[in-house]
């Protein structure tokens, strides 16, 4: 049987985000979001959610590259000088392994995303982490055991099988989306041993910020069986704050309301909806 949740990363991130996760809900495939919580347009997002039951929405876990929920005052191994998280993430990991105090302020700022998560009135769908950070040994302890008092049940294991990609664009040579698929694999593990709902496989990572129309309708109609991710980063527009260079934000937008990618859905004969949906 073909299972699908189609994600949209960074709900909260922007105006345009925003507007783009509500449209790809109502006139698209799109089924779930992924929340930073302390994004400039959270609140927006949260507002939005709520004009949307059927829009399943989870945590997107923040620790590197942006906002922090507590004051960076009292994340001194883990924010940089404007008051951010740092970007430097093979540094930082090193840090989490090497200096106590920077795990503490880890564990610390992951409860407080959560604790806000929670504070919104909206249902968690699932966890996942901005950058796939989540899939360092120490932040997924943290996260596993954190994330279950507040009832997380459904976690993002960054996995592709690179042939999916190869059956949907013949002549492909999809660049590697991550060097850690060690990491991905103990993560699954480690998500199952602790009953979590986790995807088969997701897409979306070696052509992240390029899911365009074409490729997507593609995805659809080579989708395997199993329960399937296909995860997004759509807007309205690009140009805002926090914005990645060079992603295609208006492109995987689109994708995501386009007659192609509605008709293949269709066609693949999968049950679309929220991680939550599928939950035992």
């Amino acid at each position: 049987m073909k299972r699908l949740v189609v994600t949209a990363d960074d709900f909260g991130l922007s105006p345009e985000v925003n507007e783009a996760v509500e449209q790809a809900h109502r006139e698209g495939i799109l089924t779930a979001a992924s929340l930073m919580v302390s994004a400039p347009a959270a609140a927006d997002a949260v507002a939005r959610a709520r004009r949307l039951p059927s829009l399943r929405v989870g945590l997107h876990l923040v620790l590197v590259e942006a906002w922090p929920t507590l004051p960076a005052s009292v994340l001194p191994e883990l924010t940089d000088a404007a008051g951010l998280m740092r970007r430097d993430m093979g540094r930082l990991g090193l840090d989490l392994a090497l200096k106590g105090p920077a795990r503490r302020q880890l564990s610390a700022e992951i409860a407080a995303q959560f604790a806000a998560f929670r504070a919104t009135g909206l249902p968690l769908d699932h966890v996942n982490a901005h950058k796939h950070f989540h899939v360092h040994p120490l932040v997924a302890g943290a996260v596993l055991r954190i994330g279950r008092d507040f009832g997380m049940r459904a976690l993002r294991v960054p996995r592709e099988p690179h042939a999916v990609l190869r059956a949907a664009e013949p002549g492909s040579v999809p660049r590697p989306a991550l060097d850690t698929a060690p990491w991905a694999a103990l993560l699954a593990l480690r998500a199952r041993q602790a009953g979590l709902l986790i995807p088969d496989r997701t897409l979306g990572l070696a052509w992240s910020g390029a899911m365009t129309p074409r490729r997507v309708a593609a995805l659809l109609a080579h989708l395997p069986d199993g329960l399937t991710e296909l995860y997004t980063h759509p807007a309205a527009a690009g140009g805002f704050d926090g914005e990645a260079p060079g992603y295609a934000y208006a492109a995987e937008r689109d994708a995501l309301i386009a007659p192609d990618s509605i008709r293949a859905l269709t066609c693949s004969g999968a049950l679309s909806g929220g991680f939550s949906d599928f939950v035992r």
